[in-house]
C-alpha cells in the first residue's frame, strides 16, 4: 500500500506540448492554494481471475484537507450536481450551512461507508469535531471494471493513511488513491490536478482543481480543442455501450467567496468537463464541490462574524480559471495514468503519449 505523494514522477500534459489557456501556479496543482493538503492510499494486490473478497484489488482513497492537518477550522463551500447517479455524503449540511467542516475524501462506490466512519473516528481521535457529531464529505466513482469492488478491500486504516500522509507540495496523479482503478474516455484514468493564478488586476488569487476521472466514452474525448476521440481509440473499450463512469471535481481557492459564490464556481466546473468532450451520461455521477480558504476568522465562535466577500462583478476571472484548470486536470489524469490489468485479466491501456502529441501537431496545436 502506498500512502502519500510518493511513487514515480509521472509526465504531465504540458510536458507533452499540449497547450492550455491561462497561467498555472508554481505546482500547477490544487496545493497551490496555500494550506491545502492532499494524501493518497493506494491498494494494488493480486492478478488473474476475480474471486470476490480476494481480488484482484485495484482501488484506494484520496484525502483533501482544506486547511491541512493542523487546522480544523471550517471553510465556506458550495456544491453542484451535474448528474446525480453517484454519491457525495455530508452535502445536506454543506448546502444548509454553507460550511465544509471535514476533509473531502474520494474512494470507490462501495467503500463510501467505511471511509465516512473512518473520518469520524479520525476526527474524534484528533479532537477535530466542531459539533458533537460529524457529517463527513465522502465522494465516489465506480472502479468495478478493474477492481474487486464487492470485496470491500478499503478499510479504515486506508482512510487514515490517506489523511495522515496528506501534505502540500507536488500531488501524485494517475493510478493513485481513489483513482487507482478508474477509467477515463476508455483509457486509463484516475487522479488529476491543475491550477490557475490570476494577475494582480484580478486580485492575484489562486484556483486549484483536483479530479477523480472515471467518465466519458472514447469517441467523445477532446484535448485542447482537438477531437482526439475521432482518430484515436483504445484497442478494447470497456465503456463503448454506455456511460458507466463518473467524475468528482474539487475546486479550492483563496479568493474570499461566500457559499452562494462557491456554488457558482462549482457550476462552472461543468464547462471544463465539457471541454474534454463529456456529455454527462445517464450512468454518470458528476458531483462537484468548491471551497474557499479565505475568511479563517469565521472559525471563531462569536455571535456576529465579520467576513470578506469578493464582489460578484469581479468573479469572471475566477470562472475562467475554474474552467481552464478543470480541463487541464482531466487531461493530466489521462497523461499520468499507466496501463493497468485488473480482474479477469481485463486490460485498460494508458493513452499513448506519442500518438497524442502527433494529433496535436496535425491540428496545429
Amino acid at each position: 500500500m502506498k500512502t502519500n505523494h510518493g511513487g514515480p514522477v509521472t509526465p504531465r500534459a504540458r510536458e507533452l506540448g499540449i497547450p492550455f489557456d491561462g497561467v498555472p501556479g508554481p505546482l500547477n496543482a490544487i496545493t497551490d492554494v496555500a494550506g491545502v493538503e492532499v494524501g493518497h492510499a493506494t491498494i494494488i494486490r493480486g492478478d488473474g481471475r476475480l474471486r470476490v473478497g480476494c481480488g484482484p484489488v485495484r482501488t484506494g482513497v484520496t484525502a483533501i484537507l482544506p486547511r491541512g492537518k493542523r487546522d480544523a477550522s471550517p471553510v465556506f463551500a458550495g456544491y453542484f450536481s451535474l448528474n446525480g447517479n453517484g454519491e457525495m455524503t455530508g452535502i445536506a449540511w454543506v448546502e444548509e450551512s454553507g460550511l465544509l467542516t471535514t476533509p473531502i475524501m474520494i474512494t470507490n462506490t462501495h467503500s463510501v461507508g467505511v471511509v465516512r466512519d473512518a473520518v469520524i473516528a479520525w476526527q474524534v481521535r484528533r479532537r477535530r469535531m466542531l459539533q458533537p457529531w460529524s457529517l463527513p464529505v465522502v465522494a465516489e466513482t465506480y472502479d468495478g471494471l478493474l477492481n474487486d469492488i464487492d470485496g470491500f478491500h478499503v478499510t479504515a486504516k486506508h482512510a487514515w493513511a490517506a489523511l495522515t500522509s496528506a501534505r502540500g507540495g507536488r500531488v501524485a496523479e494517475g493510478c493513485v488513491g481513489g483513482g487507482t482503478g478508474m477509467i477515463g474516455y476508455g483509457w486509463k484514468g484516475g487522479i488529476g490536478t491543475a491550477s490557475r493564478r490570476l494577475d494582480r488586476k484580478a486580485g492575484g488569487y489562486t484556483m486549484g482543481i483536483l479530479v477523480q476521472l472515471n467518465c466519458g466514452r472514447p469517441s467523445e474525448l477532446t484535448v485542447a480543442g482537438v477531437p482526439v476521440g475521432k482518430e484515436l481509440r483504445p484497442g478494447h473499450d470497456p465503456l463503448s455501450q454506455q456511460e458507466l463512469g463518473s467524475i468528482i471535481i474539487v475546486a479550492a481557492t483563496d479568493a474570499p467567496l461566500m457559499p452562494h459564490q462557491l456554488k457558482r464556481i462549482a457550476r462552472r466546473l461543468t464547462m471544463g468537463l465539457a471541454r474534454t468532450g463529456s456529455v454527462s451520461g445517464n450512468g454518470s455521477g458528476d458531483l462537484f464541490i468548491a471551497f474557499s480558504t479565505a475568511n479563517a476568522v469565521s472559525a471563531k465562535r462569536s455571535d456576529v462574524e465579520t467576513v470578506k466577500m469578493l464582489r460578484n462583478s469581479r468573479m469572471d476571472p475566477l470562472f475562467t480559471a475554474a474552467v481552464q484548470a478543470t480541463e487541464e486536470a482531466i487531461v493530466n489524469a489521462l497523461i499520468a495514468a499507466t496501463t493497468m490489468v485488473g480482474i479477469n485479466g481485463r486490460r485498460v491501456d494508458a493513452i499513448p503519449h506519442a500518438r497524442l502529441a502527433e494529433l496535436m501537431r496535425k491540428y496545429g496545436r
